[in-house]
């Protein structure tokens, strides 16, 4: 039996082919280039569909199912009710997907992006022994993914896991509220110190920012910053839901020092709020690129 994983995110759209061991063996890749029509960027998808078909020396007659990971608000029906970044509003994704690889609608399955990153950490990667975890997703935005009992919590209005809208400070002097995605993702970081250098945003690049927090006092304090956010979040979270396993995923995940800064953060906290005894075990994401790809392929096995 050989799936299709896709990966519809808002730079480029990659498809592979996972085998019977569920190891890749056929990628094709190609631009977003949103927004575009909902029409056009499918089409794309099913190009590059073919093409990792190909590249594993297969045809689409080999295909057993499709799964896909998409970002915004996915539900039952494999609608996309509403994805901010693709411009997408109730976009029929199964029913398109199932047209244009010909396949049936009940072998296709389309889901939160995030939660697709979740499911491959709770399949094969570092949540593959919990049975209820939190996933963050960091970089330009706040995103993540409720686990529960290994499957995703979608919620009632299908928003669980939006940690990006969770409310991290209100500023007295603006009388405005901030969300964890304001206050804490890299592109914020970039913004601020844009800011108090008097430069455009765009000039800066983000990992440098990072990269040379310790060797510049601008960077430093807003990177700092950053950390700081980021283990108040995962505070918040652990109090709120409990989870055995908190996993950080995003951009962010490729630093090799993350755990440690988010650490000393989190002792700040501990030191402080001496009533608290629950201690978030934090991993960094395993599959990086390719969780989404996994993520997508397991989701289809629950289902089945």
């Amino acid at each position: 039996m050989y799936t299709i994983g896709i990966d519809l995110g808002g730079t480029n759209i990659v498809a592979s082919v996972v085998d019977d061991e569920y190891k890749i063996i056929g990628t094709s890749k190609t631009p977003t280039n949103s927004p575009r029509s909902a029409h056009e960027i499918f089409d794309d998808i099913a190009e590059v569909c073919e093409e990792a078909v190909k590249a594993a020396n297969l045809t689409m007659a080999d295909i057993d199912s499709v799964g896909m990971g998409t970002p915004g608000t996915v539900n039952q029906d494999g609608i996309i009710e509403f994805a901010n970044n693709l411009a997408f509003n109730n976009v029929p994704a199964r029913t398109m997907l199932a047209k244009r690889l010909n396949k049936p609608e009940e072998k296709i399955y389309i889901e939160n992006d995030a939660n697709c990153a979740a499911l491959a950490e709770v399949w094969k990667g570092v949540a593959c022994h919990e049975n209820d975890c939190c996933f963050i997703v960091s970089g330009t935005g706040i995103g993540g993914a409720v686990i529960k009992d290994r499957h995703v919590h979608h919620g009632n209005a299908l928003h669980g896991g939006e940690f990006g809208y969770m409310i991290m400070r209100y500023d007295q002097d603006e009388k405005k509220y901030y969300t964890w995605s304001d206050d804490g993702s890299t592109v914020a970081v970039t913004k601020r110190v844009a800011k108090e250098l008097g430069v455009d945003y765009h000039t800066l690049d983000g990992k440098e920012v990072f990269d040379q927090a310790d060797n510049n006092e601008v960077y430093k304090k807003y990177v700092d910053e950053y950390y700081r956010t980021l283990a108040m979040g995962i505070y918040n979270l652990q109090y709120a839901y409990d989870p055995s396993m908190i996993i950080i995923g995003g951009a962010i995940s490729s630093r090799s020092d993350l755990l440690d800064k988010v650490n000393e953060q989190l002792d700040i906290i501990f030191s402080q709020l001496t009533h608290a005894h629950v201690r978030p075990n934090i991993k960094v994401c395993q599959f990086g690129n390719d969780a989404n790809l996994i993520g997508a392929t397991y989701h289809y096995i629950q289902r089945h």
